[in-house]
C-alpha cells in the first residue's frame, strides 16, 4: 500500500495538470511583472551667475529685400565737338551762313573787315585778365595788370599758387580792390582744388561751362560770355545782356525800342551756328555810330519787318552791361 500510494503520487507529478496553461492569467502576470529600478536622478544643474553687460543690446533690423540697390554712377559733362572760329576756314564759313541767312547783315558786313580771334592766352590768365579788367577804362587796366604781373613775375608765373600767395594788402596797393582780391582768390582756390582746370574748361561744353564759371565770384553771364567769344573763340555764343549787342540789333532792323535780352534770342536765331561773328559785327556796327545806307533800305522791307515781330516783354527789367572793350581781350 504504502508504495502504490507513493506511485501514484509520483503519476500525478510527472502528469500535467489540465489547468496549467503558460498563457494563464495568473501565470503571465506573476512571470512578466518586474519591478524596474528608480530612474537615477542627475544631480540639479548648478547656477551660474551671468554678469550684465554694460551697454544696450543692439536691436536687430529687419531687411528690406524689395529695395533695389543702385551702384553709383558718374555724371560726365558734356565736351565741346565745335571748331573754335581760330580753326583756319572758319571765319570763311561763317561769313558765308551770315550772308545767306541776314540780307540787312550781310550789307553790315561788306563795310567791316574779317573779324580775328588771335588771342590764345591760357584760360585761368584769361579770366584772372577779365576779373582786374571789370569796370576799367583799358589805360587804367592795363596799368592796373602791369603791376600785377610785377608780383607774380610775368604772365608764365599767373597761376593759382601764385595769386594764392599775393594777399589782400599786397593786391590793395596796386590799386585793386578788395572785392576784386576776392574774386581773384576765389578763382585761383577753384583752381587748386581742382574744380576748374585750363584742361576741363577748353573741353566743356557751352551749356556746362556756363554754369562752372558761374560758380566764380565775381564772374557772371557777361564776363563768361566774354571769355567765350574772345579767350576760346566758341562760335556759337549770344551775349543777351550786352548793351553794344543789344543796340546793334535795334539799329540794324530799326526797332523802334531796345530790344530786351529776353527778346535778343529770337531776333538773333537766323544766326546761328555763329552768333559769335554776327555779334563781334553788332559792336562794329555800334562803333560806326550809324545805320548804313544799304541796310537802312532794307529795313522797310515788309518781309524783313515780318520776320521781327517782337514777343512781349518780360515783367522784370533784366540787368544789362555796358560794350566790350577789344582791347582788353586782347582783340
Amino acid at each position: 500500500m504504502t508504495t502504490t500510494t507513493t506511485m501514484m503520487t509520483q503519476t500525478e507529478f510527472q502528469s500535467p495538470s489540465p489547468s496549467f496553461s503558460l498563457h494563464d492569467p495568473a501565470t503571465t502576470i506573476a512571470t512578466t511583472t518586474t519591478t524596474e529600478p528608480p530612474p537615477i536622478s542627475s544631480p540639479p544643474p548648478q547656477q551660474t551667475t551671468v554678469s550684465k553687460l554694460p551697454f544696450r543690446p543692439r536691436k536687430s533690423r529687419k531687411l528690406d529685400t524689395t529695395r533695389i540697390i543702385l551702384q553709383p554712377q558718374t555724371r560726365s559733362i558734356p565736351k565741346n565737338i565745335s571748331r573754335t572760329l581760330s580753326t583756319a576756314g572758319e571765319i570763311e564759313l561763317a561769313i558765308q551762313h551770315l550772308r545767306s541767312s541776314d540780307p540787312l547783315l550781310s550789307q553790315l558786313i561788306d563795310i567791316h573787315p574779317l573779324p580775328t580771334f588771335d588771342s590764345f592766352d591760357p584760360p585761368f590768365l584769361a579770366l584772372v585778365k577779365s576779373i582786374l579788367y571789370q569796370q576799367l577804362a583799358y589805360k587804367a587796366g592795363t596799368s592796373i595788370y602791369t603791376r600785377f604781373l610785377a608780383l607774380c613775375g610775368d604772365e608764365t608765373n599767373v597761376n593759382p599758387e601764385a595769386v594764392l600767395a599775393i594777399d589782400h594788402y599786397q593786391l590793395r596797393k596796386i590799386g585793386v580792390s578788395n572785392r576784386k582780391a576776392t574774386y581773384l582768390h576765389d578763382l585761383a582756390n577753384k583752381f587748386r582744388n581742382g574744380i576748374l582746370s585750363d584742361q576741363s574748361i577748353v573741353e566743356m561744353d557751352d551749356n556746362s561751362l556756363f554754369t562752372m564759371l558761374n560758380m566764380v565770384k565775381g564772374i557772371g553771364a557777361w564776363s563768361v560770355h566774354m571769355f567765350m567769344i574772345f579767350s576760346l573763340h566758341r562760335p556759337d555764343v549770344l551775349p543777351v545782356g550786352d548793351l553794344g549787342i543789344r543796340k546793334g540789333v535795334q539799329l540794324l532792323y530799326g526797332l523802334e525800342k531796345l530790344p530786351m535780352p529776353s527778346q535778343m534770342g529770337q531776333l538773333c536765331e537766323k544766326w546761328r551756328p555763329y552768333r559769335s561773328v554776327a555779334s563781334w559785327y553788332m559792336w562794329k556796327f555800334v562803333e560806326a555810330k550809324g545805320v548804313p545806307a544799304a541796310a537802312a533800305a532794307l529795313v522797310g522791307d515788309s518781309s524783313q519787318q515780318q520776320q521781327l515781330t517782337l514777343p512781349p516783354p518780360p515783367e522784370v527789367v533784366e540787368p544789362a552791361r555796358g560794350f566790350v572793350n577789344f582791347e582788353s581781350w586782347g582783340q
